[in-house]
């Protein structure tokens, strides 16, 4: 009977969190003035499932959306990789101002993209990477969160573990490759998902970085796609609905990984 209960509280919250989702798809396919003539009810009026296709051709989404896979591959790939060295380095080598440099990284954290964002964009115009990958993705090839989580994870290995390696024989590359990663995989995939996660749903730096259309990303380019023209709401709401698909993909296949990292460490043994 405590069983059915919580069954009914899940799916009662489960129903609020997907409405909003529900109404979003009834809004893009429904034509916006027979639907606001009918008082906006929660079901489809005068589908029209050609919305997307509109959505798609004219918001130009394909070089879009492939702009955005490429920044967000590059962002993430360069995370991963800097992120786990430094954690590496901060958790187990020695080196001068090792705890100084690492409460400057932290305290990084502290400052929004706006307090940095007219150096940023002074830097990139006077390199020439207005309009380019390098323009769109500098800015976050390293991550101060990323670079903290990993090294605790990196602390949290046993120290029976290290001193077993250090045994074998194992040198810094080694122990991180074979122990280390391999160890804390849950918890550095769960930064790779938030990291693509970010990168894809990122608006003020591509805004800015991009004078020239076709260099626009994906979600600079639903804005240009909505429009102020009552009969055109629903196609950009039907590209934001498009947007979001790879990331529901992503969120559906690596579901598993993003659970284990976030409970990774919550139960001891």
């Amino acid at each position: 009977m405590r069983d059915a209960g919580w069954y009914v509280v899940l799916s009662a919250i489960s129903l609020v969190v997907l409405y909003p989702v529900w109404m979003t798809i009834v809004r893009a396919v429904s034509e916006p003035f027979v639907y606001i003539q009918r008082r906006q009810p929660m079901w489809p009026v005068a589908i029209d499932w050609g919305v997307f296709r509109t959505a798609w051709a004219d918001g130009a989404m394909g070089r879009a959306m492939w702009i955005t896979l490429v920044v967000t591959a590059i962002i993430t790939i360069a995370q991963l990789v800097t992120s786990v060295l430094a954690a590496y380095a901060f958790a187990y080598l020695r080196f001068p101002l090792k705890n100084t440099l690492f409460v400057l990284l932290i305290a990084t954290l502290l400052l929004p993209i706006e307090v940095t964002l007219v150096a940023n964009i002074r830097t990139i115009r006077e390199l020439g990477w207005l309009d380019s990958l390098q323009g769109l993705s500098a800015p976050f090839l390293a991550s101060a969160f990323g670079i903290f989580l990993i090294r605790q994870g990196f602390l949290g290995i046993p120290s029976e573990l290290r001193d077993a390696a250090r045994l074998d024989g194992f040198g810094h590359l080694a122990f991180l490759r074979k122990v280390a990663i391999p160890v804390n995989r849950p918890l550095i995939g769960s930064f790779v998902l938030i990291t693509a996660l970010s990168a894809w749903n990122n608006y003020l730096w591509p805004r800015a970085a991009v004078t020239e259309q076709r260099w626009e990303t994906i979600q600079v380019a639903l804005r240009s796609i909505s429009s102020q023209r009552p009969e055109r709401f629903n196609v950009g709401i039907a590209a934001a609905i498009i947007a979001s698909l790879p990331i529901l993909a992503l969120l559906v296949v690596f579901q598993k990984q993003i659970i284990r990292g976030l409970t990774a460490g919550a139960v001891k043994g």
